[in-house]
């Protein structure tokens, strides 16, 4: 008896996660298409600039992020091994782009018009999706054993990724403390609110998190594993999405697009690519 409420306690959950998993790139689905880039249904309250941004967030979210959250979620309910592969890869990213979305609207401004608050329950479900997701994906995965990464090689890494992860964050420093000397860089004139939420979370969570993981690899690589995947997942498919809002920001001529940042982008997409595939060898090996 004890056995089988356990089989049916775990059968519960991997359901319930694969069914959040599906849902939630249905929804994805459903805001990128009925978006700017498409058919420019929904009405976000924001700037120009923003707008471009959320047609390149839309285009990774229809194409990379929906693809990985339904197979996932279908894979997990049909008991396939790898699946957990696939689930950890994106809850910290649902959280921060329900988040930023959901936040990160100019609604006090009487310069913008829109109507994303109806989709306050979307991207509510999104944020909880990717909380509970993340809580279930990590209990997974097991100790990965005796992990014995070449010092040489690793030491390489984490100061090539610390160095361009402190880079990235000098950038939203710099414009903090003009913000801060009254002297307000264009992005801010044009969406003050989306500024705070994107730099609290950069600052706050993207950023440490970053750092935190190299520390991990350092300190705990045998038991780091899931953290890890769960880290890198969100650091692939989140600068991938800035990196896609950076080419829409050209392409779309926005007034506060710089060359210079989607370089720090582009070369911090390679290292998190290259780290993530470095790390992978090292841990599926044993």
């Amino acid at each position: 008896m004890k056995n089988q409420l356990s089989d049916r306690t775990v059968n519960f959950e991997k359901l319930t996660i694969g069914l959040c998993l599906i849902l939630s790139g249905f929804i994805l689905i459903y805001l990128s298409v009925n978006g700017p880039f498409f058919l420019n249904t929904i009405k976000y309250k924001t700037s120009f600039s923003a707008i471009s941004q959320i047609k390149g967030q839309d285009l990774i979210n229809l194409f990379m992020i929906a693809p990985l959250l339904i197979k996932g979620g279908l894979s997990h309910i049909l008991n396939k091994s790898k699946s957990k592969y696939l689930i950890i890869l994106t809850p910290v990213y649902l959280m921060y782009y329900g988040l930023s979305m959901g936040i990160g609207m100019e609604w006090g401004s009487e310069n913008y018009s829109g109507d994303s608050e109806k989709l306050t329950f979307h991207f509510l479900f999104l944020i909880i999706s990717g909380l509970v997701t993340m809580m279930y994906s990590y209990s997974l995965f097991k100790p990965a054993g005796n992990i014995n990464f070449n010092k040489k090689h690793l030491m390489i890494y984490s100061i090539i990724f610390v160095v361009f992860i402190l880079l990235f964050s000098s950038m939203w420093l710099k414009e903090v403390f003009l913000v801060m000397s009254s002297n307000y860089p264009v992005s801010y004139g044009q969406n003050p609110v989306l500024f705070w939420v994107i730099r609290y979370l950069d600052l706050g969570f993207t950023i440490p998190l970053g750092l935190l993981s190299v520390y991990l690899l350092w300190t705990r690589p045998d038991s780091a594993f899931p953290v890890q995947l769960l880290f890198y997942g969100f650091f692939i498919t989140t600068v991938t999405a800035v990196c896609s809002m950076g080419f829409l920001m050209y392409i779309d001529n926005a007034p506060d697009f710089s060359f210079a940042g989607l370089l720090v982008f582009l070369t911090l997409a390679v290292i998190v690519f290259t780290g993530f595939i470095y790390i992978m060898k090292v841990y599926l090996k044993t």
